[in-house]
């Protein structure tokens, strides 16, 4: 059995065994875009094995298909963990408050989309060299959340036993070796071998992450701790904050519209 074989069989045994998990702690009630997320993951892999044997003609439609619906489930975890993070001052915060954080994570991902490109894979096809740039593009801001979140982790009061960091971290494990993988393909240009390691370092890494989650979930979590009086009058006040400005917005525009008719 090839080493690709391997990685391949591993990977699915533990996507199996972290969704198994998922749904035995009922962590989906807190996380269900995670938990869908995971879902996907599985049969993804199992269905690009399976459509890969059968129409290897169509290898660049199966790949750009399977990489965009990864990136936007990504986009969604991102914002589920950003909004549970939330959670002890959800009740203070106004209703739009989930529309900010996607247009925050999606104003990072734009930022980041344009410096994105391989130049080690300037030879492939257009459609791969996208799936390239949106896998990196993903890694990036996943490496970042999770460098966000794990610096911030004590002023927001998480622990390294909260479903929030842990989902975090194993996301971190994956990308921090992905994005050292990219960098290769940016300096240099591969041989055949060269990129067949280089996916080896990468599934394996992918495995490592789902082991950390299968390590994770397998125990019981504390009841999330509140956040600090100092960092909740914050995050409330500039929440306040922008609402205020954002209503006084609305009555500029107003007034701006009135005098024009007039």
């Amino acid at each position: 059995m090839s080493l690709e074989a391997i990685f391949f069989l591993l990977g699915v045994l533990t996507e199996a065994t972290v969704l198994g998990l998922l749904l035995f702690r009922r962590a989906y009630r807190v996380f269900p875009v995670f938990t869908t997320y995971l879902a996907w993951s599985l049969i993804n892999d199992i269905g690009e094995y399976i459509l890969l044997g059968r129409f290897p003609g169509q290898a660049r439609q199966i790949y750009l298909t399977g990489a965009i619906i990864d990136a936007a489930f990504v986009f969604g975890v991102l914002i589920e963990i950003s909004m549970s993070v939330l959670k002890p001052i959800r009740a203070s915060l106004p209703r739009w408050t989930v529309v900010a954080v996607a247009i925050l994570i999606a104003v990072v991902c734009a930022a980041i989309w344009p410096f994105s490109k391989s130049t080690g894979l300037n030879l492939l096809d257009h459609s791969f060299r996208m799936i390239e740039q949106m896998r990196l593009t993903a890694a990036v801001v996943r490496t970042l959340f999770f460098l966000a979140l794990a610096g911030f982790s004590q002023l927001l009061s998480l622990g390294w036993k909260d479903r929030e960091l842990q989902v975090a971290t194993g996301f971190g494990i994956y990308s921090l070796v992905s994005l050292f993988a990219a960098l290769l393909h940016r300096s240099v240009a591969p041989s055949l071998e060269q990129f067949r390691l280089l996916d080896q370092i990468v599934a394996a890494s992918y495995i490592c992450s789902m082991a950390y989650w299968i390590f994770s979930f397998a125990q019981r979590v504390p009841e999330r701790r509140k956040f600090t009086p100092q960092m909740q009058n914050f995050l409330v006040a500039l929440a306040g904050s922008a609402r205020t400005t954002r209503i006084a917005l609305n009555e500029s525009t107003k007034s701006d519209s009135t005098r024009y008719r007039h």
